[in-house]
């Protein structure tokens, strides 16, 4: 039996690849805990400098598996995995101090379209198609997305597609902001998916981490708590080693090498 997860490393970038392609990376339970307890390791790990999550085959993640789901359906709770699995998965990776590119080739759909918008940038390609796909199965949005979504999209347009509930397709994708960069092939998105996170792996890691950390709260708190958060993001990001070097290699005109410290 495979493993539902495939972690890949090159020199600071660490792809992860849901690895459920027959069912088209649908969320089980395996698969959520492999993801959760991936991002708490990579978190910790300072040999990990960026990450790359991707999707095996031709798919990116089609959201929850509605076969595992409908075994449970006769249970007194049987969403309790919102609790148990997404909820801790999405905050693994939403604080995950390094930064995230989704490689987003095909479908990602429900919980796989919140994966893919808890990353910091995501790569897509044309066969990449958004579903909010929640309300289809009756069901409210999960894995961050009535978080995420607004963020991206504004108010208005995310209540339209988690209502309605109808393909968001590559292009439109781009434009509204829910994909970063798109591929003329989708052979590239992985590719270059990689090459931004090289890219972003020979940077700063720890500054990376605290603009990540204003981002998350800057934008649902007042200003006071921004300019707190900033201070004490900048105290840390000061005391850094990179912040040294790149402040001697700005001033001697050379080009910084940055340690990730």
């Amino acid at each position: 039996m495979s493993a539902p997860l495939l972690v890949d490393r090159a020199e600071g970038v660490v792809t992860v690849t849901m690895n459920r392609p027959d069912s088209l990376n649908s969320l089980d339970v395996a698969l959520k805990v492999a993801l959760r307890e991936t991002f708490e390791e990579l978190a910790a790990d300072p040999a990990c400098r960026a990450v790359v999550l991707a999707g095996a085959g031709r798919a990116f993640c089609v959201g929850q598996d509605l076969r595992e789901h409908m075994a449970t359906m006769g249970d007194k709770a049987p969403l309790d995995t919102v609790e148990k699995h997404y909820n801790p998965m999405a905050l693994a990776l939403a604080e995950l101090p390094k930064p995230v590119v989704a490689a987003v080739r095909g479908p990602a759909a429900g919980a796989g379209a919140g994966l893919a918008f808890l990353c910091d940038l995501r790569i897509g390609g044309p066969s990449t198609s958004y579903l909010m796909a929640f309300a289809r199965v009756g069901l409210a949005a999960d894995t961050a997305v009535s978080w995420t979504l607004p963020r991206f999209v504004g108010a208005a347009k995310a209540a339209e597609l988690l209502l309605l509930a109808e393909p968001v397709k590559a292009e439109e994708a781009h434009r509204l902001g829910l994909l970063t960069r798109l591929a003329d092939d989708d052979e590239q998105v992985l590719p270059m998916a990689q090459e931004l996170a090289a890219r972003l792996a020979a940077g700063p890691t720890v500054a990376y981490g605290q603009i990540k950390r204003e981002l998350l709260h800057g934008a649902t708190g007042t200003l006071a708590d921004a300019l707190l958060i900033e201070l004490a993001a900048q105290q840390l990001s000061g005391g850094t080693a990179d912040h040294r070097e790149s402040t001697d290699a700005f001033v001697n005109k050379r080009k910084p090498a940055f340690e990730g410290r």
